[in-house]
């Protein structure tokens, strides 16, 4: 190991040193160029990625983030689209639009402008003369992400309104030209048109594809096809700055109007029956009455009336809340489609039916008598002395199938229905069979919204619901049409016109754009049955007996069957009035319900015979 010399000096810090320590020497090497080259490099690479992902964003991706960057300061309007237009089977307009300017609360802008807050509320009150109250209880208890749209607050303003709201230009509430429903003749057609109204929360969540600008249908033909009816909104662009005001507006899309829908209603014989049954309810002191006119041949409704009617206009603008409270609250339930939704005892008109039944399974022939001599005793097993009595309505004596209808006899039906000690009837399940071929508690299927299917009662239903078992007298309450059996005015009118045409039961329908009638069941393989039951129903009218004898003097053959149903325990009296013209080869058939009637059925075939003879004059023989 070198040491150093004597003479050379030693430091100090080499002295606190060891000796191995001293021993290694330290080397000390100039750091040159090298890692500054680096350090360049690094930061023109991280410049150089940095710039490419900017020119990436702007060149390749431009579009989607400068359409997200809009998005944030856009959004869309819809344009309320026209509804299609309604009319009759010869073109006359019963459905229109007309054109209205509407006042749209935008509840977005309301909640996120605080500071116009207080002017809007004091515009919805002054200006709309509407109850700020409902405003906020709308916005307190609704989702502002449910309305994309704004929200109609009135849907027919006046000029002076439409001038106070585009001069204070506020973004939460404002003017767009829109569409209210006008209805021609409101009261004469609203039992088949029926009305519309805005959507509502319940809309909202039950049907797709609407708008909170909506109309949509609420009844009648314009519920049942509101979809087709409703058409395409328009799309605006709104565009807004900073703040959120709207700067500018771009129109997107046209709104589309609905499809328009024919009607197979005869709109001339929609007026007359309309007009001449509220004649003959008016005459009988009643109120409530029905009449429903089909073509026998297709299924096609040609009138269709239900009394008391409504004015379905007042559903459709303003200032008529009173008329509306009125109608939503009468107990005579104007609103209640009876023709197709009403729970009736057919009453007599049941016979016919029964009749072609018993044909049929042989219980009796045409020809065979059974007399009636104003009632059908069954003898009591508990009290021998004192049978059950079933009454018929008059004296009949010996009557056959024929005179059975004509007269309506009881006694006949009771006995081939449910059976006495000298034949054997149909019984109850042979009767709902022959009843549900013929359509009876079933809907028709018709185009026409909340139809009833009726009722047919079985002895299971009975035991069931009331806890007593199916007794004979049950069978011969049904085979007249009382007791718990229910039938629709356009179950009985649709099986009557089934009848009438030779066994064709076709769907009943109101739309004139379909393709072909549509049959439900081919029953023509009755016809000798129904040839009998057609020669009952013909001397209805012109056997001097007969319940519809009143016709006999019209210059046309008609077939029908009149029909008494006792209601409200047996204190009230429905009247019906079915049959169809000409007999031969019938061109209508006709339904007349009078409820409550004071005479029975003789309250309705007046009205049915004026209704036929106004059909066959101006259109049959025309």
């Amino acid at each position: 190991m070198k040491r150093k010399s004597k003479d050379q000096e030693v430091a100090f810090e080499e002295a606190l040193q060891d000796d191995w320590s001293r021993d290694l020497e330290v080397v000390e090497v100039p750091l040159g160029n090298r890692p500054l080259i680096y350090l360049s490099f690094l930061i023109v690479l991280t410049g150089a990625l940095l710039l490419g992902r900017i020119l990436f964003l702007n060149l390749g991706r431009g579009e989607l983030y400068r359409a997200r960057a809009e998005a944030n300061l856009s959004d869309v309007e819809k344009q309320q689209a026209p509804r299609g237009l309604i009319y009759d089977r010869e073109g006359k307009i019963l459905a229109e639009n007309e054109p209205v300017f509407v006042a749209l609360f935008d509840m977005r802008e309301f909640l996120r402008h605080e500071e116009l807050r207080e002017e809007t509320l004091k515009t919805i009150q002054q200006v709309l003369n509407l109850d700020i109250g409902d405003v906020i209880e709308l916005v307190e208890g609704s989702d502002p992400d449910r309305f994309a749209d704004a929200v109609v607050l009135h849907p027919d303003l006046t000029q002076s309104q439409v001038i106070q709201l585009r001069a204070l230009n506020l973004s939460t509430l404002f003017v767009e030209q829109g569409f209210k429903r006008g209805y021609p003749e409101g009261e004469v057609f609203s039992s088949v048109v029926g009305y519309v109204g805005r959507v509502s929360a319940e809309d909202l969540k039950t049907r797709e594809g609407l708008g909170s600008q909506d109309l949509v249908g609420k009844s009648g033909i314009e519920l049942f096809y509101d979809e087709a009816l409703r058409g395409e909104p328009g799309v605006v662009l709104r565009r807004r700055d900073a703040r959120g005001q709207v700067v500018e507006k771009e129109l997107k899309s046209d709104p589309k109007i609905g499809s328009p829908l024919h009607l197979t209603i005869d709109g001339e014989l929609q007026s007359y029956v309309y007009r001449r049954l509220q004649d003959g309810l008016w005459s009988l002191g009643r109120q409530i009455g029905v009449a429903v006119a089909m073509n026998p041949q297709n299924g096609e409704i040609l009138a269709l009336v239900n009394l008391p009617s409504f004015d379905n206009n007042i559903f459709s603008g303003v200032g008529r809340s009173e008329e509306r409270a009125q109608i939503l609250t009468s107990t005579l339930r104007p609103l209640f489609n009876r023709a197709v939704s009403g729970f009736y005892n057919p009453g007599s008109t049941i016979k016919p039916l029964v009749g072609v039944a018993a044909l049929k399974d042989g219980v009796i022939t045409p020809e065979r008598e059974i007399f009636s001599p104003g009632y059908l005793d069954v003898p009591n097993p508990y009290d021998p002395e004192r049978p059950t009595r079933f009454l018929d309505w008059r004296y009949q004596g010996n009557v056959d199938l024929s005179a059975a209808i004509a007269q309506s006899s009881n006694v006949y039906f009771y006995s081939v229905g449910g059976g006495t000690e000298e034949m054997q009837g149909l019984g109850i399940s042979r009767l709902r069979e022959w009843w549900e071929k013929f359509g009876l508690g079933q809907s028709t299927d018709i185009d026409f919204p909340h139809e009833a299917a009726g009722f047919l009662p079985t002895p299971e239903w009975k035991e069931e619901k009331i806890g007593t078992p199916w007794l004979l007298g049950d069978t011969y309450n049904v085979s007249i049409g009382q007791g718990d059996i229910l039938a629709t005015p356009l179950q009985i009118l649709n099986f009557v016109s089934a009848i009438g045409n030779g066994g064709k039961l076709y769907k009943p329908v109101v739309n004139r754009n379909r393709s072909h009638p549509e049959l439900i069941r081919d029953l023509s393989y009755l016809g000798s049955e129904l040839q009998e039951i057609q020669k009952g129903m013909r001397e209805a009218v012109t056997a001097p007996l007969g319940t519809a004898n009143l016709l006999s003097d019209l210059g046309f053959s008609v077939g029908a069957k009149t029909g008494t149903a006792q209601v409200r325990a047996n204190t009230e009296e429905n009247a019906f009035f079915v049959g169809y013209a000409p007999s031969d080869k019938p061109e209508i058939a006709i339904l007349v319900l009078v409820e409550n009637a004071r005479e029975g059925s003789l309250n309705a075939v007046p009205i049915a015979k004026d209704i036929l003879n106004w059909y066959y004059w101006n259109r049959i023989r025309k």
